[in-house]
């Protein structure tokens, strides 16, 4: 091959290479990493991503300067002259793909084990956090977070400290789901009487959707929470002051704080703990729908709670409150009905 058409084959492949390059660099195609195990994902993503704009490039050049080269010309019928095959041509284009997928298999497999790393707990380590544990409950169609080393605190939000190694158990009471957070660049089926896991390293804090990515139901589009990842010392004083309520020997001091951990007040509307949500019968309104059920409060309150559909208020639907409060401890569920029956901060 002569220099000329090689330095032109090099030119109109230099141009398509940057302007895929472009395409891949200029146009946000993956969210914001906000965790260790998403930032190396990131890397094979884009490890990927060169070796297919180098092979792009290569390709794209080959067609068009063979367009413009050895275009027919008008009027031009006769056939090209045959071609018996380049044995070395064959070895390089069956030899580099391989090359290249290997290297592809060995980058995935180092982050792949990288990610699923969970390292251990140091001996002088007292905070609870190293790694930190948390248990994932989803079901039609809300999730709930359970902190088993902070006395089973359990949460409407997943809250999370920054750099710390959360190992994420994830279960289902129902149907499968799978826990999705975008920006912690992982995916994770919630499965019926199984418990799977997933290694989370948050290294950017704010706040983030929690999404499930399986269909499961009618009310799929509406599983949504959120996480919060915060500095390891706002995470202990939150954790520590969440136990310190919910142990209060005040029942209404506790019940507003299960109330308001688990995000009842996202649709039910109570005067006493400033909640307005309308998704939910009014719970101000208990006593005269305990009335219509015919039983008593706080025994009309407590059932409410465990199987919601036991009675179901006129005007809304059964199966839209999730029975995962049912888990509840029982200490929570007793400070959270007797909060909800009398009403006190």
């Amino acid at each position: 091959m002569r220099r000329g058409s090689v330095v032109q084959l090099v030119a109109i492949g230099a141009v398509c290479g940057a302007g895929a390059a472009l395409v891949a660099l200029l146009i946000p195609w993956m969210p914001h990493a906000a965790s260790e195990q998403a930032g190396r994902i990131d890397l094979v993503f884009w490890f990927v991503t060169a070796i297919c704009i180098a092979i792009f490039a290569l390709v794209a050049a080959v067609i068009l300067y063979a367009i413009v080269k050895f275009r027919a010309q008008p009027g031009e019928d006769a056939d090209g002259p045959p071609i018996h095959g380049n044995t070395g041509l064959e070895i390089a284009w069956t030899a580099v793909p391989a090359v290249l997928v290997t290297a592809i298999s060995i980058v995935s497999a180092v982050v792949l084990a990288k990610n699923e790393h969970i390292p251990h707990a140091s001996a002088a380590s007292s905070d609870r956090l190293t790694p930190l544990v948390v248990k994932v409950t989803a079901q039609q169609f809300a999730w709930s977070f359970e902190y088993p080393g902070f006395g089973k605190l359990t949460s409407a939000t997943l809250k999370l400290p920054i750099n710390v190694t959360t190992k994420l158990r994830i279960t289902s009471l129902d149907v499968t789901h799978s826990f999705w957070v975008p920006e912690f660049g992982q995916k994770e089926d919630a499965v019926p009487g199984l418990e799977t896991t997933l290694v989370i390293t948050p290294d950017r804090q704010g706040t983030f959707p929690v999404i499930c990515t399986e269909l499961c139901g009618l009310g799929h589009a509406v599983m949504r929470s959120s996480a919060q990842v915060m500095t390891s010392q706002r995470f202990l004083s939150w954790a520590k002051g969440q136990q310190k309520q919910l142990g209060s020997s005040s029942g209404g001091a506790s019940g507003k704080a299960v109330f308001t951990n688990n995000g009842c007040a996202s649709c039910h509307t109570f005067t006493p703990a400033g909640s307005k949500g309308t998704v939910g019968p009014d719970l101000d309104k208990l006593a005269q729908e305990a009335q219509r059920a015919g039983k008593p409060l706080q025994e009309f309150i407590r059932e409410s709670i465990v199987d919601p559909n036991a009675y179901v208020e006129p005007g809304f639907q059964k199966g839209i409150m999730p029975a995962t409060f049912s888990s509840l401890p029982k200490a929570q569920l007793a400070a959270l009905v007797a909060f909800l029956a009398g009403g006190k901060k």
